[in-house]
């Protein structure tokens, strides 16, 4: 059967649409000022702008202030375009590691306004979206801001290869890291990666040393540790004291302790998420509404 050239151009019209849906999306633009913080779409290579972040208030983050003072001045050099190193923020679960990276960007951005300078632009990328960093880079690169790309509670498990990626945005890569873009990361391991992967790693290669620096070295990638452990019972309580005059919860500072501890030993931890948990009760058996509540600590 002969095909005439008109039937060869819609053949070849249906293959260049089929390689059109296959390959990966392009990166839209992105109107950055929208607003001052965006969440990255993987799947779409877009950001959405983020009117409202929900954030905790500087000033209610207690027990960690030699760590809110050492983040807060990375951040600001940062803005004000002087060099300055990606942050891991590891350590106890509910003690802030989150909460401190969003007060940090609104305390900076307050100095940015009163500075007459452009706002920090603060993006948020899903761990499971990693791999996806270098489209992200190429999107903010760019752009007439600086941009902290953050990914909360991140880690890698066994067979997860996703890590060399970020290694290769961080430092190393051929293109590295854009000059307004650092990275600040959350995660309940200091090394990221599971010592379980470590462990496995060190047993099965024929160079165990090598293999275990291969995996450890990507948190080396990140210039300054912010270490946050469990909470004493002086700070558990100085957070919930906060809680309750920022709320002006009317309750007796005798009846508050006692609450407050028995509360903390019967979920067997003392954090900034427990004393949030225990706040929202307390407004909630005494009628005060939180109509704008800080987000519980993580």
């Amino acid at each position: 059967m002969t095909h005439t050239p008109a039937d060869l151009g819609v053949v070849l019209t249906r293959i260049a649409e089929a390689l059109e849906r296959l390959a990966p999306a392009r990166a839209a633009t992105a109107d950055f000022t929208q607003a001052d913080a965006f969440i990255w779409h993987a799947d779409e290579r877009r950001l959405e702008a983020v009117p409202r972040v929900s954030r905790v208030e500087m000033e209610l983050l207690k027990g960690i202030e030699r760590t809110r003072d050492l983040l807060m001045d990375n951040t600001l050099r940062f803005a004000r375009d002087l060099p300055a190193n990606n942050a891991l923020l590891w350590g106890a679960r509910g003690m802030g590691k989150s909460s401190l990276v969003k007060a940090a960007h609104a305390a900076v951005n307050a100095e940015m306004a009163r500075e007459g300078k452009p706002p920090l632009k603060l993006v948020e990328i899903h761990r499971e979206d990693i791999e996806t960093l270098p489209a992200l880079m190429s999107l903010v690169r760019p752009a007439p801001f600086r941009f902290v790309i953050f990914c909360d509670d991140l880690s890698f498990d066994a067979d997860d290869t996703s890590y060399k990626s970020l290694k290769a945005v961080l430092e190393g890569g051929i293109e590295g890291r854009p000059e307004n873009v650092i990275f600040y990361a959350t995660s309940n391991r200091r090394h990221i990666l599971a010592r379980e992967m470590v462990e496995n790693e060190r047993s099965t290669a024929i160079n165990p040393g090598e293999a275990v620096e291969e995996k450890v070295s990507l948190s080396d990638r990140f210039g300054l540790w912010l270490g946050f452990h469990k909470c004493s019972q002086d700070d558990y309580l100085a957070m919930i004291d906060s809680y309750v005059a920022h709320f002006a919860i009317p309750i007796a500072p005798d009846t508050l302790r006692q609450e407050a501890l028995e509360w903390s030993t019967t979920r067997g931890a003392r954090s900034g998420r427990t004393a949030w948990q225990y706040v929202q009760d307390v407004a909630g058996r005494l009628g005060v509404s939180l109509s704008e509540p800080p987000a519980a600590p993580r």
